[in-house]
């Protein structure tokens, strides 16, 4: 080939990448004047389709230290380092940290409802970018991330399992390796929403098992649990309970929102 057929060549496939992207462009231009982007929190119009307006990301509260090193609950003030509530040394939760992104406001819900009951998937991915800088000090470069699972039939139903969303967005940001059927749910269960904490305790009660055909890959690993919120830690704390059961060795928690309790009732 000559040097002036070589020089044709890359200028067409110049040009033809340049069309390329033009096209995209105005594809995408067309798809925002047809459908135009707005805030997955309220509604109104915003300048990204994955975005919040400025009141929703004023309104959304990221928890921070100080917090309880166990239950990730905030603390008012700050004891220390690594320093766990009076209410979590009285009663230890199944597992052994827990963190979230937020507390759980009507924003952050706004925002579980939009990925878990509207298909928008694009919060999914908001909600994942602000667990994985919230879960920095939980996701080890060995641990095994694993959604909280759903009953089949409620999968079958919503046709998507918003907690293993969640966690493939944080293992593909980390680079964790992630087992969606790590844990199975055993029996269906009645919805949540409603109950106090000793009824949702009983409710998922023994509902979850680890599947024989993964045990490998729990005992004496470490073990990230990925769920949208925690409201009491009953299903996370009966996931944990199941995971810890099967040998592993160490079980952490991480959700997008977090109930928060007032201070000195931290469970």
């Amino acid at each position: 080939m000559t040097k002036k057929m070589s020089s044709v060549l890359s200028m067409n496939r110049a040009h033809l990448v340049n069309a390329a992207r033009l096209t995209r462009a105005i594809g995408l231009k067309a798809a925002d004047w047809l459908l135009p982007p707005v805030c997955l929190g309220c509604g109104t119009r915003t300048m990204d389709h994955a975005g919040l307006c400025q009141v929703c990301w004023l309104d959304l509260k990221p928890i921070t230290a100080p917090r309880c090193d166990v239950t990730g609950q905030p603390f008012p003030y700050d004891p220390g380092e690594g320093v766990v509530s009076a209410a979590a040394l009285a009663d230890p939760p199944a597992w052994d940290r827990a963190r979230a992104a937020v507390e759980f406001n009507e924003t952050s819900r706004r925002l579980v409802h939009a990925l878990k009951y509207h298909d928008r998937h694009e919060a999914g991915r908001l909600m994942a970018r602000m667990m994985t800088v919230a879960g920095h000090d939980l996701i080890e470069p060995d641990a095994v991330l694993a959604p909280v699972p759903l009953y089949r039939w409620r999968l079958w139903g919503r046709r998507f399992n918003q907690s293993a969303m969640l966690a493939r967005h944080v293992a593909a940001a980390r680079g964790n390796r992630l087992v969606v059927d790590l844990v199975t749910r055993t029996r269906s269960t009645a919805t949540q929403v409603g109950l106090d904490a000793r009824g949702r305790r009983a409710n998922v009660s023994r509902a979850f098992e680890v599947h024989a055909a993964r045990s490998g890959d729990v005992s004496g690993r470490h073990v990230v649990v990925v769920d949208d919120v925690i409201t009491t830690g009953a299903t996370a704390g009966a996931v944990a309970r199941a995971l810890k059961k099967a040998g592993a060795a160490r079980v952490d928690v991480l959700a997008f929102a977090l109930v928060v309790k007032p201070a000195g009732l931290h469970i």
